[in-house]
């Protein structure tokens, strides 16, 4: 049944939400900003301008969107150059499933951390199409960046990581087959993870 199988990024192969967080809360309160308390959850899946255009109206911070969208990309870039922060099982589950499968990636991270990660995680060729948020319509939950990679991979039917609400909600609405796992600093709620065919503990139960 399955062709294909799509990975998410940020809290499937690389524990990373708290460091995008991190990333934009130094932003605000560098450039004038306030943070709120329900920032964190309000951008999670979020495209770049999606994000970039919430922390300037939202949140405050006293720049145009693309020179924070540039601050943050920058810091996360530094960062991963200093430290890839790759979850437990990360590379073996591509290399595993790789073998198996036409690989795609679906993320809400930006181009340039997309490529960095995949490269020094040394899996790079592993995938056969990888897309960014910030490459189609609508981020996440919204199910554009699926359906686009699906479309890339010319596959009919294909499976979905993912560990997130909003991730949950654009694999289910896109017509994957979703497989959770569900990301333990930012918990989907249960009526997401109703949506998902399968939920699993970690990437090493990940046995397609």
């Amino acid at each position: 049944m399955i062709e294909a199988v799509v990975f998410d990024l940020d809290g499937v192969l690389v524990d990373s939400e708290q460091v995008w967080d991190q990333a934009r809360r130094d932003v605000v309160a560098a450039h004038g900003g306030t943070w709120k308390d329900s920032a964190t959850r309000d951008m999670l899946g979020m495209s770049s301008p999606e994000w970039s255009a919430y922390v300037v109206e939202e949140l405050g911070a006293e720049l145009t969107p693309e020179e924070v969208n540039a601050a943050v990309v920058e810091a996360m870039l530094e960062g991963y150059r200093e430290r890839l922060p790759l979850l437990p099982g990360a590379r073996e589950a591509v290399e595993r499933i790789g073998a198996r499968y036409p690989l795609g990636l679906a993320s809400s991270s930006n181009r340039p951390v997309i490529d960095l990660v995949l490269e020094r995680m040394g899996v790079a060729d592993r995938f056969r199409a990888t897309v960014s948020s910030e490459e189609v319509a609508r981020g996440k939950p919204a199910p554009d960046v699926y359906e686009e990679v699906v479309r890339r991979l010319g596959v009919s039917k294909a499976a979905a990581i993912e560990d997130s609400e909003a991730g949950i909600r654009s694999a289910h609405a896109a017509g994957l087959h979703v497989i959770a796992i569900p990301n333990p600093h930012f918990p989907p709620s249960d009526e997401a993870l109703a949506l998902a065919d399968e939920v699993l503990p970690d990437l090493d139960a990940l046995k397609l």
